[in-house]
Order: structure tokens, then C-alpha cells, then sequence
């Protein structure tokens, strides 16, 4: 076995096991969550997703397919982590047995750290299969002895990752993730595939990992609360927080008992908080976020796969192009040449979506410049003076124009002008706005909803609603349920 490319192999085995372990934790998911829109829906409320989305969390696909959220970020990252733990062992410790004790102990802290607030199985999983198989694999496929010349393989295959590390880190913001969107996806038909499939599954495992305040819709149960008074006036400041009393149901995300001149809040069973109903019905904010807080059980595998996403998945990525790459240099020269050709094509790849993601920006544009930007034959500028417009605010019908961008082919564009829209306040772009709810984008139409609620006329309230009932797409009913919320709009029983 040609052993060189044994790091891509114990890669796949170390993705190969998240995906399993990703599909079990998103339907399992699902199915709870499915099981609490039921209990919604059936208490009066309208459910987000709605009922054209909630079939769907029943099946497998969505949970495969949403399951590759994690496989490319914890999943990658653990398996990264694993493969250098292996490689450190073999190489710099020589396998000395008192280092993989303190290998064994951190391994357990993360064990520690990920159930700490109360037991996760699947994601205890994670961290005990993937760590053990790819570490062991690894282990039984590195070559024993170095052969000559290792140090200047080592240079050849992380010089180039190294340099680019330093590049892309200069691109770290919080844009980074919006202008990877516009500028690699949403430019070209292979890109927008992607990114209509990672905004077609995302929520799915996004509600695997969220905290109590950053769900939705949360049911809770006021049946402790014996006097109604009381209960009327919880129920009444936990609806304006998305809190929805859903009677008797046996699974709720928050349960209020009242116990003497005290609120005792539980969830799942556990108490997680007491407080009084002075403190409570003065403050409800400050009390549901300290609720949400302690009884998030995810914050450490959020982050981790966070890092896992930002750091993890680009090396392994890396990782298998450069192993394609010499397998196919490798018809036309011997292996160290096939290596260092290899790891300067990696390099050059990285390097031009570097480019490609600076390409159009131009110097700060200010007054009579974004006039004239607008009207550029580059797409890219007239985003760019799109997101200024925005960004600072101004009236977007101050600029001669821009009605022709109406009609632009350009997805970001159109995406950045109804952001632009959404900030300005005269009647006329009122109309144009609503245009865009029927745009044959998602993305479009997820921040034509988003811009509806940010200029705050109560009137969109009635189109909303009717859209939100037959969308089929479980993003966009996430924005325009935000823009019914920022519009004032708030859940009622419908019997």
C-alpha cells in the first residue's frame, strides 16, 4: 500500500463516521421538533415551519442531508485533530506510552466539557468513535521510519498551507461568510446549486445545537400556576417572547410551577431557575435569557464546530485536493516531484479564490462616487455601492437609476438592492420591494421578507401571512416570521 496517502484515506473514515452519527442526531431532532409543532398546532398556534415543511422532518433525506453540516465541521475537525494527534505521537514522541496518557486525559476533558450541562449522547459519541478511529487507523498506516529527506517533504507539504493560512486569515471577518456567498456561489450555476442546497437543509441542523432563545417558537406548559390571574399575566408577557402555552402537552421546552411567592422554571424535567413573580413579570428578558443560558446543553459543541467549520474543513479540504492532484501528477513524474507539484497547484487554487473574492472592491465610495457606481458595468461595483447605501442608510430613490437594477440577472445584486429597500422610506420603493416577494431566488426572497420588517409598515402584515401559509421553503418562513414579530404581530389561538 502506498502509504503517502493515508491521511486523505483516514479523513474519509473519520467523515465517513460523523455522517452516520450526524443523520442519527438530525432526525432525532426532527422528530422532536416535529413532535412540538404538532403540540403547537394543535393548541391553536401557527407553526413555523408550517405544515407544508413539517411532513418532511419525518423523513430521512432531510436528516442526511442535514447531517452534512456536521460531517464538514465537527466531524472534520475531529478527524483533523486526530489524524496531527496521531502523527505527533508517531513522529516528534516516538510513541512513548507516558504521552498518550496525557493524550487519554484531554480526550476525557472533552468528554467532560460536552456533558456538563446535562448528558448529550450522540454528541458523546462524536467525540469517543471519531477520535478512536481515525487515531488508530492513522497509527497502523504511518510509516514507522521516516525515510531520507523528511524534513524538506514536510516544508513541500506545509509551506503552501501555511502561506495560505496566513492569507485567508486576513479575510476573517464577519463578511467572510457573505462575500464566500456572492462572489463563489452565487456567481456562477455550479455555485448557486451549492448554495441553494446548503439554504434548502441548514435549519435542520441548526435547531440540533440552538439555545432556548435563539429557537423560534418554544412551547411552554402554565397548568402548575393555580391562580388564573397569575397565569393570565405569564402567559400573556411569555407570548410576546415566542413562549407558547400549550396546555397539558407533555413536552415542553419550559414549564412554570409556582411554589409559595416563587416561580420555579424547569425544562425536560430539570429545575433550572427560580424567581419571583416580581422579578419575572419586571424583567421577563433578562429572566428567559438566563433561563435559556442554563439550560443550554450545547455551548461547547457550538463552538467547537464553529472552529471545526472555520479551521477544520478548509485543511481537509486541502487535504483531498492535494491527494487528487498527485494521484494524477503522479502518470507523469516520480513521487517527490509529484508531491511538490501537487502541494504548488493546492496553493495556486487557494490563492486565485483569494483573488476571486477580492476582485471588484474598490476604495470607499462616498457621495457622487456611488451614483456613478451604481450605473458601472461591474456587477461587483454596483453591489458594492448597494452595501454602502444600505449600511449608511441613505434613500436608494435619491439615485437616478436604480430602478434598472430591478430587473438585474445578478442574484447578489438584486439580494443587496431589496437590503437597500428595505432601509428606505418613501412609497414608491414600497412597491418595488413587494415585487421581489415573488422572485424566483430564495435568497431574494428571504431578505424581501427580512426588508419588509425593517421599514415597519403594519400593512405587509396580511401578505406575509398568506405567503408564510404557502411557502414550501423553511428559510424564507424564518424571515418573514421575524418581520411579522419586528412588524408587532404576535402569536394567537385560532380555537
Amino acid at each position: 500500500m502506498k502509504r503517502w496517502y493515508y491521511p486523505a484515506l483516514t479523513l474519509l473514515l473519520g467523515l465517513f463516521t460523523a455522517q452516520v452519527l450526524a443523520t442519527a442526531q438530525v432526525y432525532l431532532s426532527n422528530i422532536e421538533l416535529y413532535r412540538t409543532l404538532l403540540t403547537i398546532r394543535d393548541a391553536g398556534y401557527f407553526p413555523i415551519p408550517n405544515e407544508q415543511i413539517m411532513p418532511r422532518l419525518q423523513e430521512w433525506g432531510p436528516a442526511l442531508y442535514g447531517g452534512l453540516f456536521f460531517t464538514l465541521s465537527i466531524g472534520a475537525g475531529l478527524s483533523l485533530l486526530s489524524l496531527v494527534a496521531a502523527w505527533i505521537w508517531d513522529r516528534l514522541l516516538q510513541r512513548r506510552k507516558s504521552f498518550l496518557v496525557l493524550y487519554l486525559v484531554i480526550w476525557a476533558g472533552s468528554l467532560v466539557l460536552v456533558n456538563h450541562r446535562g448528558f448529550s449522547p450522540v454528541v458523546s459519541l462524536y467525540f469517543l468513535f471519531i477520535p478512536t478511529l481515525v487515531f488508530a487507523t492513522a497509527l497502523s498506516w504511518i510509516r514507522l521510519q521516516p525515510r531520507p529527506g523528511i524534513w524538506l517533504d514536510r516544508m513541500i507539504h506545509g509551506v503552501p498551507l501555511l502561506l495560505l493560512a496566513i492569507l485567508w486569515t486576513s479575510q476573517m471577518d464577519r463578511n467572510l461568510f457573505v462575500d464566500l456567498r456572492d462572489k463563489l456561489l452565487l456567481s456562477n450555476p455550479i455555485g448557486t446549486k451549492i448554495n441553494d442546497f446548503y439554504y434548502d437543509y441548514t435549519l435542520y441542523p441548526a435547531e440540533v445545537f440552538k439555545s432556548m432563545d435563539q429557537k423560534m417558537l418554544k412551547a411552554c406548559r402554565l397548568e402548575a400556576i393555580q391562580k388564573k390571574p397569575v397565569a393570565g399575566a405569564l402567559e400573556k408577557t411569555l407570548l410576546n417572547h415566542d413562549y407558547l402555552n400549550v396546555g397539558r402537552a407533555d413536552r415542553v421546552d419550559l414549564e412554570i410551577e409556582e411554589v409559595g411567592n416563587n416561580l420555579v422554571l424547569r425544562s425536560r424535567g430539570r429545575t433550572i431557575l427560580r424567581t419571583t413573580h416580581k422579578d419575572f413579570l419586571s424583567s421577563p428578558g433578562a429572566v428567559l435569557k438566563e433561563f435559556s443560558a442554563k439550560s443550554d446543553k450545547h455551548v461547547f459543541f457550538r463552538q467547537i464546530t464553529f472552529f471545526s467549520l472555520l479551521f477544520g474543513f478548509p485543511i481537509v479540504l486541502y487535504i483531498f485536493l492535494y491527494t487528487l492532484l498527485r494521484l494524477l501528477v503522479a502518470f507523469f513524474f516520480n513521487p517527490r516531484p509529484s508531491s511538490a507539484i501537487a502541494s504548488i497547484l493546492c496553493f495556486l487554487a487557494g490563492a486565485a479564490f483569494l483573488i476571486i473574492l477580492n476582485a471588484g472592491e474598490w476604495k470607499t465610495l462616498e457621495g457622487k462616487d456611488l451614483g456613478e457606481a451604481l450605473n458601472a458595468d461591474s456587477w461587483q461595483k454596483r453591489v458594492q455601492a448597494l452595501k454602502v447605501i444600505e449600511r449608511k442608510k441613505m434613500e436608494i430613490s435619491d439615485f437616478p437609476g436604480y430602478q434598472s437594477l430591478l430587473r438585474s440577472p445578478r442574484i447578489p445584486e438584486r439580494y443587496w438592492l431589496v437590503r437597500a429597500l428595505g432601509v428606505s422610506r418613501r412609497p414608491d420603493t414600497y412597491e418595488d420591494l413587494l415585487t421581489f416577494l415573488d422572485d424566483p431566488h430564495p435568497n431574494v426572497v428571504g431578505m424581501a421578507f427580512y426588508a419588509l420588517g425593517q421599514r415597519g409598515d403594519p400593512r405587509a402584515i396580511k401578505g406575509i401571512m398568506r405567503r408564510i401559509e404557502v411557502s414550501n421553503h423553511w428559510y424564507n418562513q424564518w424571515h418573514a416570521y421575524r418581520a411579522l414579530r419586528k412588524l408587532g404581530w404576535k402569536q394567537r389561538r385560532s380555537r
